[in-house]
């Protein structure tokens, strides 16, 4: 059996924000076509590390390396948002952000424009996304006027139209009710299943569970360790550190 292929790796990254380091010699590698958790406490360094893999942050040290379709490799370091989105790398945020004053059709059309030769290519992409993420229903509604999940389910739609290798789901559950995260939760698997590679940052410890087969935890910018998440959160460096003394009771 030959050896999963790595789509992204970091190898002893640091960040430093004036004399705060918020990421501490972090390595670890993201493999095609999973499912990866990245865990950790609140102000643990996730969404920093998001935010260097898509170029919003450039490293002051350490490399991260990102593997083309081609098998050849690329140091992502100087390139910027638009450049990183060029390759493939996607991801939401923890807010989402669409063009509020377009409808829901019109933000995933805007987005495909930049990614297909031809307004009809754009066209059919943006209505074959609108489909696939069962936002038909509400395409031409404004975006003003979405609850939080359509919002989010939007956010990832729009990342889709960039046609990504990569997508990176900054806490796409908060704030939705246990209901929300089952629909999301298959919304990400259906995205997976297409052979998107998915980096799931979630606080929702039930969630991780059910979607990831592997998990990175992180504390304090840096990496603790990884595994299969029923055993990682077995560990008791874990318990103490992010989900709390009472979690091994529960």
């Amino acid at each position: 059996m030959s050896a999963p292929e790595k789509i992204m790796e970091l190898k002893g990254v640091h960040k430093s924000f004036g004399g705060v380091h918020a990421i501490n010699d972090l390595s670890f590698s993201i493999y095609k076509g999973e499912i990866l958790g990245l865990i950790g406490p609140n102000g643990c360094g996730k969404s920093t590390s998001v935010n260097l893999m898509t170029g919003v942050y450039m490293q002051d040290k350490g490399d991260i390396v990102y593997y083309k379709e081609d098998g050849s490799e690329e140091l992502l370091r100087k390139q910027s948002v638009p450049d990183r989105a060029h390759m493939r790398t996607g991801r939401t945020f923890q807010t989402p952000k669409p063009f509020t004053d377009l409808s829901v059709y019109e933000n995933i059309y805007t987005i495909a424009l930049l990614y297909n030769k031809t307004m009809k290519q754009a066209r059919e992409e943006a209505e074959k996304i609108t489909e696939f993420m069962d936002l038909s229903d509400i395409a031409y509604e404004r975006c003003t006027k979405l609850p939080i999940e359509k919002r989010k389910w939007l956010d990832m739609a729009r990342v889709l139209a960039q046609k990504p290798r990569i997508l990176m789901l900054d806490e796409c559950l908060a704030g939705l009710t246990p209901s929300e995260m089952d629909t999301s939760l298959e919304i990400v698997r259906k995205i997976n299943q297409t052979g998107v590679t998915v980096l799931f940052i979630e606080h929702v410890m039930s969630a991780v569970t059910q979607l990831c087969k592997r998990v990175v935890v992180m504390e304090g910018g840096h990496f603790m360790t990884e595994g299969i998440p029923s055993e990682v959160m077995k560990k008791p460096e874990v318990i103490k550190a992010y989900l709390g003394e009472d979690y091994q009771d529960a």
